[in-house]
Order: structure tokens, then C-alpha cells, then sequence
């Protein structure tokens, strides 16, 4: 049985039903070809606010119910997204540019274990008992916030949008997710199916497909408190800024520019092939890739060298076609964007290796050497396929230049001298740390999230970091009379 007919949802969003949205419709376009996939519902503000009314209505109801009740659903729905995960895995590849491997991730490895996960959630301890110098019981709870707010980006939709979405729905709230326009079927109607087919009461899940003026409008509402984006971090500062006027709280996991810091004692083409890994995954398009090669000075050229052979040997193409591991980027902006970093870090002094050309929206790996600290791929987040190297000399100086930036989502380290590693691992904030890896690595058990322009912390992944993003914490004190006092 296929569970995403387009006949069922076609031109439309969801409050528990497939009802038409106040923004009309639109085609989701496959990013390989140009080919329109199938028609999209758009919503609007005033859907905005009228979804955030029906599930804070519903949520009452829901949160209610025992925990064991709310766990079957979360359990339900990881069944169905293992089931149906080449369905879904296949609209991540035409709509998102993903590649078959990254798409069946997203599935098994993500939605799924995300659920499951989230399913172990409803049934965790949720308060303590607390000393108290007063004759009675004191204890702290925690209670769902009400409705959440998931705003999701179209790199990776399914997996970060349901990391948010299973775990609130588990501990009892209700959701309002606005995937990215872009990726609105892999990222928003394929998560509305599941829950749909898994059993979820109507009105706890809302999808609603829109732009800017849809996001604002979850961020702006009053009956929205707990706001989970992830995204760039200009828009990311905007949320916060917006949300703080109203004293809302936000999980933001932003942008990178993580180093994969590569020392002279490992295996050349063992370290090319994390950082060829770390750089050209999904095109470059992850928050956590390999943006900054800091190599030790002595195996620079060598390294960058064999890297670009690396790059040169990847099939770019249609991820559809058996092979291709690199396909394109999401739109026409995001490649003049790399191309035009990639032109300028060269003006800049870089030596280009290889790459640094396209055809359509496919960008060819490249590899830049001797790139400029001043340099845009060096200083900016690139968000394609695009692997600056730069030497470095001793440890002090790997720690400088992997410090060297606003962000600090991921680092990766190369080396046999694992103590040396921890050394610089402690000197470089970053909320994710991977020694003798590249910097792309999570999994649903492990908390997640960056620091500084890369997010406020780890705010998803783990058990208790869910159970803290989507709760509030109450302190009750119980005695067995109302004691006298002197009023």
C-alpha cells in the first residue's frame, strides 16, 4: 500500500484532515531534472492561528492520557516508517537532491529510531523527590508546554523535523510543523501520513507548507510557547529576537563551519576519505560538514592532493541514476551562492585543485588549497561541495584557527595520538566533538546541537535533553494539614 498517493493529500494541509490552505497551492519540483512532482498545499497566517487553537485544545486531551497510550503511537508510527522506508526514501531523493544512502538514513536510521526513541521517552521518569527543611513532601514534575512549534529546513527534512515532532508529541504536547516549501512532501506530508496511519488523535499535528510569512506566524502566536527551528543562523537570530519580545522559549540549531583537523601521523587516503566524506555528502548541504581542512603542515599538499583525486572520482548526477553519490544542490541561489564563494576564496589567493564548475544545479567537489583565512570558503559556511585545506603547525596552532570562527556546531579530529586529540578537543568550543572521524555523525540516542552562532546547546537527541525542551518544570509541596501562621 502506498502511503503517499498524492490523491490523499494532494494540494492540501493537515489539522487531522486533509483541508485546503488560505495560501492556494503549489508543485514541488524535483531538483535533478526541474520536473514537478506533485502539487503541495500552502498555508497561511490566519491557518496559523487557527491550527495553534485546535491543538491547544487537543493537546488537554492527549496529555491526559496515560503514558503507555501516547508510547503505542510513537511506536506505531517508527513501524510505519520502516515500512514504508524506500517510499519515503525515494521522494528524499527526487525532492531533496539526496543521494539513496542519505535517503534511506533519514528513514531507518533517523525517522524511525527518532519515534522509537520517542516512544521511550513517555515512559521516562518525569520528576524527583527533593529535600525540604519544612514538614512536608516536596517534589518537582514536569508537564508538557502545550503547543510546539517546528520549523524545518530542506537539507535533511525528515529527520529534523521528527526529531522534534515525536519527542513533544511523546511527552504530551501538540505540534505545528512548517517544513521548508522546498521539501514539503519528504519533510512534512510523508511525517502527517505516518501519524495519521499510526493512530494520533485529530488536531495534535499540523502541517502547514509555507514561506517566511507562515514562520513568523508560528513564532508570532501566543498559544505557541516552545519554538524548535533549525535553519541558518540570520534567520535563526530573527526567531530568537521575535520570540524573546514574547517571552517564548527557543531551541535553535543553526549553521557550521566545522573543522576536521587532520594531524601528520594518520593514513593519507584513510584521512582523505573522511574529510572526501565530511565535504561532499549530500553536496555539502549539512549544517555538520567538513567546511575548514586544517592540516598539519607537513602533509598539506599531500592530503590536499590526494583529496582532489578522491573528488574527482565522485559520479555527480541525478541521485536517481545507480551511482551517483553526489547530486545537486536545491536551487539555482544556493549554487550562485557556492560558485560566487568558490570564485572569490580563488581571487583571494586558493588554489583550485579541482572543481569549482557546474552544470545546472550539480556542483563538482572541489578542493581548494592554500585558502586565505579571509577567505569566503574559509570564513563563511559554504553549504556546498566545496573542501578548503589549510596547514597548520603544531597544536597551538590547530587550536587557533579551529577556534577561529563564530560557530561551533562540529569538530572532527585525525590521529592516532588520542590523548593529544582530547587535549585539543577541549580547547575548541563545540557542542559535538568525533575523534578519528569526520564531522557528520548523529544518532537519535546522543544529544545534538551547537554553540555560540551554532545554536543555544544541545536541545535535541538525548532522553533528558527532549524531556527538558519540551516540558516545564513544576515545584509541588504536599503536607498533611495547612499549617498555623501568625496572620
Amino acid at each position: 500500500m502506498s502511503l503517499l498517493e498524492p490523491r490523499t493529500w494532494s494540494g492540501q494541509i493537515f489539522d487531522g484532515t486533509w483541508t485546503p490552505g488560505g495560501g492556494g497551492s503549489y508543485d514541488t519540483v524535483e531538483p535533478a531534472t526541474g520536473l514537478a512532482l506533485a502539487r503541495v498545499g500552502a498555508g497561511s497566517a490566519p491557518d496559523v492561528r487557527t491550527a495553534a487553537r485546535v491543538a491547544a485544545e487537543a493537546q488537554r486531551s492527549w496529555a491526559g492520557l496515560t503514558y503507555d497510550r501516547r508510547a503505542a503511537v510513537l511506536r506505531r508510527a517508527g513501524e510505519l516508517f520502516a515500512e514504508h522506508h524506500e517510499e519515503i526514501a525515494r521522494w528524499i531523493v527526487r525532492e531533496a537532491g539526496a543521494s539513496s544512502a542519505f535517503a534511506s538514513h533519514q528513514t531507518l536510521a533517523g525517522a524511525a529510531e527518532e519515534c522509537w526513541q520517542a516512544a521511550a521517552l513517555a515512559a521516562l521518569p518525569y520528576g524527583e523527590l527533593i529535600r525540604s527543611s519544612q514538614p512536608r513532601l516536596s517534589l518537582t514534575r514536569r508537564l508538557p508546554v502545550g503547543v510546539v512549534g517546528v520549523i524545518a529546513p530542506f537539507n535533511a527534512p525528515m529527520v529534523l523535523a521528527i526529531r522534534a515532532v515525536a519527542p513533544a508529541l511523546a511527552v504530551g504536547n501538540a505540534v505545528v510543523l512548517k517544513p521548508d516549501p522546498r521539501t514539503a512532501v519528504c519533510g512534512g506530508v510523508a511525517i502527517a501520513r505516518v501519524f495519521e496511519e499510526a493512530g494520533l488523535p485529530e488536531g495534535l499535528l499540523h502541517l502547514i507548507p509555507g514561506g517566511a510569512d507562515v514562520g513568523a506566524a508560528v513564532v508570532d502566536d501566543p498559544a505557541i510557547p516552545v519554538i524548535a527551528f533549525t535553519g541558518s543562523t540570520a534567520a535563526g537570530r530573527a526567531i530568537a529576537r521575535a520570540a524573546a519580545d514574547r517571552l517564548k522559549r527557543v531551541h535553535l540549531e543553526l549553521g557550521g563551519n566545522s573543522a576536521l583537523v587532520v594531524f601528520d601521523d594518520v593514513d593519507l587516503e584513510h584521512a582523505a576519505s573522511c574529510g572526501a566524506f565530511g565535504s561532499f555528502n549530500h553536496a555539502g548541504q549539512i549544517c555538520m560538514a567538513s567546511s575548514r581542512h586544517l592540516v598539519e603542515a607537513s602533509i598539506a599538499d599531500d592530503y590536499a592532493a590526494v583529496l582532489a583525486e578522491h573528488a574527482r572520482k565522485l559520479p555527480v548526477g541525478n541521485p536517481m541514476d545507480d551511482g551517483v553519490t553526489v547530486g545537486p544542490l536545491i536551487d539555482a541561489g544556493q549554487r550562485d551562492l557556492v560558485h560566487s564563494m568558490v570564485t572569490s576564496s580563488v581571487a583571494a589567493g586558493a588554489a583550485l585543485l579541482t572543481g569549482g564548475e557546474y552544470d545546472g544545479l550539480f556542483y563538482r567537489p572541489t578542493v581548494l588549497a592554500g585558502v586565505p583565512s579571509t577567505a569566503p570558503a574559509y570564513a563563511r559556511e559554504i553549504f556546498g561541495p566545496v573542501a578548503p585545506v589549510v596547514p597548520f603547525r603544531d597544536l597551538d596552532d590547530a587550536a587557533r584557527l579551529a577556534a577561529g570562527t563564530e560557530y561551533g556546531l562540529s569538530l572532527g579530529i585525525l590521529t592516532q595520538d588520542l590523548m593529544r586529540a582530547m587535549e585539543l578537543a577541549e580547547r575548541i568550543p563545540s557542542g559535538l566533538v568525533h575523534i578519528n572521524d569526520q564531522t557528520i555523525n548523529d544518532e537519535a540516542t546522543a544529544p545534538f546541537g551547537g554553540v555560540a552562532d551554532s545554536g543555544n546547546g544541545s536541545r535535541h537527541g538525548s532522553l533528558q535533553a527532549n524531556l527538558e525542551a519540551f516540558t516545564e518544570q513544576q515545584w509541588v509541596t504536599i503536607r498533611g494539614a495547612a499549617p498555623r501562621y501568625p496572620f
